[in-house]
């Protein structure tokens, strides 16, 4: 037999020991090498442990609610059961960016003022009268409503009305806690003093005037509610006027009314009517995105795995996943992303 055929895989052998040997040796330096590691830092496209996951609010307002027996706000702080993603359990996190979860605030429950470094939006979907206060203006929510919480306002909830109410919660804490950023201070008194009028600072800011003497540039909207009763509207008028995307339907953005940015720098939201007999075309971003059928019905097929949403319903598209939303009824579903924070890093990326 060739002598090579007996040495070759000897060699190899060796090889591999000797790098073997190499690497514990810088390891005892703190240091790997960058060959063995490059494939996972550097992939052709984005790899994502998050999968697509749909959370129907007719079983999640059961367990929310049973959640009400067993603690009071004041004791939780916040009483919210956290939406994981299959593909992240453990986590606390929607997608790899993104907190989110469902947030229950019974009648005549105040829960307390505090802040954080953590931005929060709101998008209430059942109940009627409850209150949040941010920075002095205690704005009334109904279904639909779209609530800032923007970075370092106070904040505090209260339900004065007779009834449960609950909303979704999404928050860039996995964003802030990755740059170790997060801070968070607690009041003295359970609620702010509230010197502003339910729906002041979207009469200021978003009616085409602004305050004299305001600012300029803002880096987040200073409207606290966009509520769905006049977001809506516009909608149906997009749709009247034929201005239907073939992938989002009739879409308007959440924007911030000082500078036309987005609402908040680090998550982006959007509202969108889906028209009767809708048959989306084929779309993907590099944004994992987060979903509600705000009303309607209809399905979202993701890398060929269909998702059948109903009113209230959440669902979740991870990154750079293709998916098609179908309508039988005419529809509408709010979604928020991560978009902001990839567009100023100079990153995000779209393919229809």
């Amino acid at each position: 037999m060739p002598a090579t055929a007996q040495t070759v895989p000897e060699a190899n052998h060796n090889l591999q020991a000797a790098r073997q040997s190499y690497y514990d040796k810088i390891s005892a330096f703190h240091m790997a090498p960058l060959w063995e590691r490059l494939k996972d830092l550097v992939p052709r496209e984005p790899v994502t442990k998050c999968i697509p996951a749909l959370w129907r609010f007719d079983e999640a307002k059961a367990l929310i609610l049973e959640a009400g027996d067993l603690i009071t706000a004041k004791e939780a702080e916040r009483r919210v059961l956290v939406l994981e993603n299959p593909g992240l359990r453990g986590q606390s996190r929607v997608t790899n960016s993104l907190f989110a979860g469902l947030q229950l605030i019974l009648p005549g429950e105040i829960a307390p003022a505090h802040r954080h470094t953590a931005s929060a939006i709101r998008f209430v979907l059942d109940g009627e009268g409850a209150y949040t206060a941010v920075e002095g203006e205690k704005a009334v929510m109904s279904p639909g409503d779209f609530v800032l919480t923007p970075n370092w306002a106070p904040h505090d909830h209260g339900n004065a009305s007779t009834k449960p109410m609950i909303w979704l919660d999404v928050l860039d804490l996995p964003t802030i806690n990755f740059y170790e950023a997060a801070f968070a201070e607690h009041f003295e008194s359970e609620t702010q003093p509230t010197g502003r009028q339910d729906g002041d600072s979207l009469h200021f800011y978003g009616s085409g005037v602004l305050p004299d003497g305001a600012p300029v540039q803002l880096k987040r909207s200073p409207v606290i509610n966009y509520t769905y009763a006049r977001t809506r509207p516009i909608l149906a008028r997009l749709k009247s006027a034929g201005d239907i995307d073939r992938r989002h339907g009739a879409r308007v953005r959440y924007a911030n009314p000082v500078t036309g940015g987005w609402a908040l720098p680090t998550m982006g939201a959007h509202l969108s009517l889906l028209p009767q007999n809708f048959k989306g075309e084929g779309y993907r971003s590099s944004d994992g995105t987060i979903f509600v059928c705000a009303e309607g019905e209809g399905a979202t097929i993701i890398d060929g795995a269909t998702l059948e949403w109903r009113q209230n319903d959440v669902f979740v598209v991870p990154p750079w996943k293709r998916y098609t939303h179908i309508a039988a009824k005419e529809s509408v579903l709010f979604s928020i992303s991560d978009r902001p924070a990839q567009e100023a890093l100079g990153i995000w990326r779209e393919e229809s």
